[in-house]
């Protein structure tokens, strides 16, 4: 297993925590996590890298080890916690950008919003989610403002072994070492030998917007920088999406992603066979094998 260290940078005025791998002087790549999810489950993509790599892995707000933030969580704000990491840790350098799930999702949105400091994009498994109508904002503005009166709360686990086993019960691919390594990052063990995941709970409150898919596509379309957009065959997203009313002339489940994948200039399609969503937990070499020679094209 590579080694990794952490650090704190201040963003927009909260503790962030940060994960990283490498010599700070060999090329940066940016790994970006999903919902619910921490900077360290990239550790096992990170050891089947075969160059050598600065890796970069921010627990976003909320998440981890970084701050949480007192008045709730809007979808932008990546967007601007991602502008000031960039500007700590690569300048004014175009950046490699791996995102998984929520963090494909928002490395897609910044390559589009700012194109001049992007070099490469990858997304795992970060294509969007089912476009929703405009009549549905006063249910949605409802439905939130009702949860905020009743904010979620996380169960408490007996141990690490309980945190552990509740990951291999969402992911049966999980391996049993690859499950405990990952409940030391997600939960804290408490003095009375409980554990507690140390995300904040807030994140499960529903969303209070539409989420309106022209809007996206005019994002996607000012993308410059070369993209990979990495499905698994075995994901609930594109069926998902398929299975959506925009979807519905879809031949087969990859055929939805197809669709918004057309939108973007510079984009390629791949797949990996026998993963799941947690594609960079069930297959890592294979997810390696296919963006290590796209971020580094031979010259």
């Amino acid at each position: 297993m590579k080694a990794s260290s952490a650090q704190f940078v201040d963003v927009r005025g909260l503790r962030y925590h940060v994960r990283t791998w490498g010599d700070p002087g060999a090329p940066k790549l940016y790994m970006l996590h999903g919902w619910m999810d921490v900077g360290a489950s990239f550790q096992f993509l990170v050891d089947a890298l075969s160059r050598e790599w600065h890796v970069i892995a921010p627990d976003w707000r909320g998440f981890g080890g970084s701050e949480w933030c007192s008045d709730g969580y809007w979808f932008a704000d990546y967007l601007g916690d991602l502008d000031v990491l960039l500007d700590h840790f690569s300048g004014d350098a175009p950046a490699r950008l791996l995102g998984h799930s929520l963090g494909g999702n928002v490395v897609m949105l910044y390559a589009g919003v700012r194109p001049e400091r992007v070099e490469r994009v990858v997304s795992l498994e970060g294509f969007g989610i089912p476009a929703e109508a405009s009549e549905r904002a006063p249910d949605k503005l409802a439905k939130w403002l009702d949860a905020l009166a009743t904010p979620p709360a996380f169960r408490p686990y007996a141990n690490l072994d309980a945190v552990a086993d509740q990951l291999q019960k969402n992911n049966p691919r999980l391996s049993r070492d690859r499950a405990l390594f990952l409940a030391g990052h997600w939960a804290r063990v408490e003095a009375d030998g409980s554990a507690r995941l140390v995300s904040d709970p807030r994140h499960k409150l529903p969303t209070a917007t539409v989420y309106r898919m022209e809007e996206i596509v005019a994002v996607w379309k000012r993308v410059c920088a070369p993209v990979l957009w990495v499905a698994a065959t075995e994901s609930f997203i594109p069926k998902w999406l398929a299975a959506h009313p925009e979807g519905e002339a879809a031949t087969d489940a990859l055929s939805a992603v197809r669709a918004r994948i057309a939108h973007i200039p510079q984009a390629t399609l791949a797949s990996v066979s026998q993963a799941g969503h947690m594609l960079h937990l069930d297959r890592p070499e294979s997810v390696a094998a296919l963006i290590e020679p796209f971020f580094a094209p031979p010259p």
